[in-house]
């Protein structure tokens, strides 16, 4: 029995490819590469030493994803795939809804006629908008404010009425702070396109060379430093609290959310001293006009993952600043290397070599 796994060669979900087959998952990944490169797969071979099935197909095609459903035994989803740039998605919204709300009808569709009802869902702590109060625990009032997390906070919605009508279903909903870092060994990290619109990956491109400057967005905010403050979580720590919801959806049912941080905040100006550290390297920044939206503080209640999941954040800013920095020394420019992929079905091998069915 196999794990499938949507947008597996993305970020986060890359990561979790490398920590499901370390602890023996066969796994199957399905990926289109709009927001992830075929390197990815390649390299998640070469840190396990495991194959595994690859499909080069989009969830938007119905057809093609019966084939996997029909051609491997799936026991259960874990389901990445979307897209996931807050800025862009309020620019071009309608294909935000289309694509992330249909794919996962599609996706629940297929699972159902399948019989398949075991589903982790890859959710945001964006459904939370601008909180009330810290931390923020799973029952704090839902707001999205722009169309990429409204469309994680409709899916949600999707799956509690899904569940409502089959209680034989059995769902983790996973709400993510802000993942950093990157694999131990500098072989799989984030990869953004173009500029980058997260902190982590925008210090670490400042630092190789690639960016002059970073943007501090307003330093007048009630915090310690007057700069924003956020939950960082290593994405290994992320991709180890899919594990744990996996194995909750894999002996019981019913729906649950749960918040995925650390459960601690640290500002813009503390990221960037902690990255001066790990790097060597000065981090030139200004400060600008704070965003509109934007909160001066926002961190998680991790509890609920840590007493039902055994889930807990163990890395710190340190380690995330280590790994993230050495992904970025030993990949200035990402996944450069761009494998061309002819077969929408292949097993990447050691040489990775493409083979057709």
């Amino acid at each position: 029995m196999a794990i499938l796994i949507t947008g597996g060669a993305g970020y986060i979900g890359s990561h979790t490819c490398v920590e499901l087959l370390n602890a023996g998952y066969e796994i199957v990944v399905l990926d289109n590469f709009i927001n992830s490169k075929p390197e990815a797969i390649k390299r998640i071979t070469e840190i396990t030493g495991c194959t595994f099935k690859f499909y080069y197909n989009d969830l938007l095609d119905k057809k093609s994803l019966e084939e996997i459903f029909l051609e491997n035994k799936i026991e259960a989803v874990i389901h990445f795939a979307g897209l996931k740039a807050v800025g862009e998605s309020v620019y071009i919204p309608l294909q935000y809804y289309h694509n992330n709300i249909l794919s996962t009808l599609v996706l629940c569709e297929t699972m159902k006629k399948y019989n398949v009802k075991k589903l982790v869902f890859s959710s945001s702590a964006t459904v939370y908008g601008a909180p009330e109060k810290c931390p923020i625990s799973e029952n704090s009032p839902l707001r999205a404010l722009n169309p990429y997390g409204r469309t994680k906070l409709m899916i949600e919605e999707i799956l509690q009425d899904l569940y409502v009508s089959d209680t034989n279903w059995s769902i983790s909903i996973l709400r993510y702070f802000n993942p950093i870092g990157a694999h131990e060994s500098g072989q799989i990290g984030e990869d953004p396109h173009g500029v980058p619109n997260n902190l982590m990956p925008y210090i670490a491109q400042v630092a190789i060379g690639k960016l002059k400057e970073l943007n501090v967005f307003g330093d007048q905010y009630s915090t310690n430093d007057g700069t924003g403050v956020r939950d960082y979580i290593h994405v290994v720590d992320l991709a180890l609290g899919h594990l744990r919801a996996l194995e909750k959806v894999t002996y019981s049912t019913g729906i649950e959310v749960y918040n995925l941080g650390t459960g601690k905040g640290y500002s813009v100006l503390e990221m960037i001293s902690a990255f001066e550290i790990a790097s060597g390297k000065k981090i030139p920044y200004k400060i600008v006009d704070p965003r509109p939206g934007d909160v001066a503080v926002c961190y998680a209640d991790p509890v609920k993952a840590m007493e039902s999941l055994g889930w807990i954040a163990k890395k710190g800013i340190n380690e995330m600043c280590e790994d993230a920095w050495r992904w970025q020394n030993k990949n200035k420019n990402g996944y450069e290397k761009n494998l061309h992929i002819e077969s929408p079905h292949f097993i990447p091998s050691e040489d990775f070599l493409i083979r057709s069915k």
